[in-house]
């Protein structure tokens, strides 16, 4: 096992896809550190590998070369149980698509992770409740997604990836799906919880605003890092 100061490492990290008989490079040796408490905007146009670097970060795909740590683990050493484990304990996920479940109240949705842990809905209901406030659903808990605004969906998204205590947030395309004002709710949102939570928040964005609510900017372009600078 490494032994580092980051909080999360990336080591001439190349991604490869298959595409028939032929091998398309997504990523070329892409190097990176993310200390406790960043929150680092990860910007570029479609198809510049962003969304890759993300999903390899969070362990939801592998990497064709190089070495990917979190928290002092090589992901690639990990067993399928010791990711998955990692994934629920370590790591919180927020996507452009909500991924609710349409019959279960807002509440329901924000456990069901925990809960299918093994933990019970009583020793997280003090949780639940000061969450509930930080994305302000207080009066929404009993409603089903159906019943809520897109902006309303993803709170409850942020919601449940907060519940089970992540140091990491992974937000790819947070506010894809919502209107100017709901996504500037929800940029501030992910703003609060980095600051006040100390939460360290990796989001991937193609618009230059959004990226701004980070404090700091990486720009890639071609699976390449072009720029990295803390604003």
């Amino acid at each position: 096992m490494k032994n580092t100061k980051h909080l999360i490492e990336v080591k001439n990290v190349s991604k490869t896809f298959q595409l028939g008989k032929l091998d398309v490079p997504v990523l070329k040796n892409i190097s990176l550190s993310v200390e406790q408490g960043d929150f680092l905007s990860i910007m570029g146009p479609s198809g510049s590998g962003k969304s890759t670097l993300l999903y390899l970060m969070g362990g939801l795909d592998h990497v064709t070369q190089g070495e990917i740590y979190i928290k002092d683990k090589l992901m690639k050493k990990l067993n399928d149980e010791e990711q998955s484990s990692m994934r629920r304990k370590d790591i919180g996920f927020v996507f452009q698509f909500y991924n609710l479940i349409p019959n279960l109240s807002v509440e329901e949705n924000i456990l069901l992770p925990s809960l299918l842990d093994g933990k019970s809905k009583e020793e997280l209901k003090e949780d639940l409740e000061a969450i509930l406030k930080i994305v302000d659903l207080e009066d929404r808990r009993n409603h089903t997604p159906r019943e809520l605004s897109g902006g309303q969906q993803q709170r409850t998204a942020i919601a449940r990836a907060l519940i089970g205590k992540p140091d990491i947030i992974f937000a790819d395309e947070p506010i894809g799906n919502l209107d100017s004002k709901n996504g500037v709710e929800i940029l501030k949102i992910l703003q609060k919880i980095n600051r006040e939570q100390k939460k360290t928040i990796i989001m991937v964005t193609h618009s230059e605003e959004s990226a701004t609510y980070g404090n700091r900017i990486m720009s890639l372009c071609d699976g390449v890092i072009q720029n990295d600078n803390y604003c």
